[in-house]
């Protein structure tokens, strides 16, 4: 697995497709005196979600942050996007790996490409987030390296997903 930053050549690969995962059960945070913790709540059946496509723009990615590719044998099978931010994190807007490269490494690697470009523009690390229903990638994030740091249960009020939550991830 190579990881690179997404350039003007290979700006085809920031139209990735987002592909179907697996969604199978909660994750349901919970702060107590300052502390947070979490527990999941599985499904009786797992369910598929897929996110529609993005229509990135490599001069808004490249002008709001960057991006990254992870390449096997040459091919992007990986993509993180992130963006400048006003305060001492970098923002991870989005992740995605695809079907057949997942549990190879792709996502971690891309988070560490990220983190060190973070330090090298002067941010404490990153941020992210994901919605409470989408189980497999809370763990993810607690597993590279993330930390729960907040949790919003308006976000998605008067829209088609309402009912869901984000919870916000940090890593330092």
């Amino acid at each position: 697995m190579e990881i690179r930053r997404i350039t003007r050549a290979s700006a085809g690969d920031l139209r990735l497709k987002n592909e179907a995962f697996p969604m199978p059960g909660r994750f349901i945070p919970a702060l107590s005196e300052g502390v947070w913790t979490y527990r999941t709540e599985r499904y009786p059946e797992c369910r598929w979600m897929t996110f529609p496509d993005e229509a990135y723009d490599f001069e808004a990615v490249e002008k709001n942050g960057a991006a990254f590719g992870a390449y096997e044998d040459g091919v992007c099978v990986g993509l993180a996007v992130y963006q400048n931010y006003y305060f001492g994190y970098w923002y991870l807007l989005d992740l995605k790996v695809s079907a057949a490269a997942r549990g190879k490494g792709a996502g971690k690697a891309l988070i560490e490409a990220g983190m060190a470009e973070a330090r090298k523009r002067g941010y404490i690390g990153l941020f992210t987030q994901a919605q409470d229903n989408n189980l497999n990638a809370c763990l993810f994030y607690l597993k590279t390296g993330f930390t729960i740091g907040g949790f919003d249960n308006r976000v998605y009020r008067g829209t088609k997903q309402e009912g869901k939550a984000d919870i916000i991830f940090y890593r330092d």
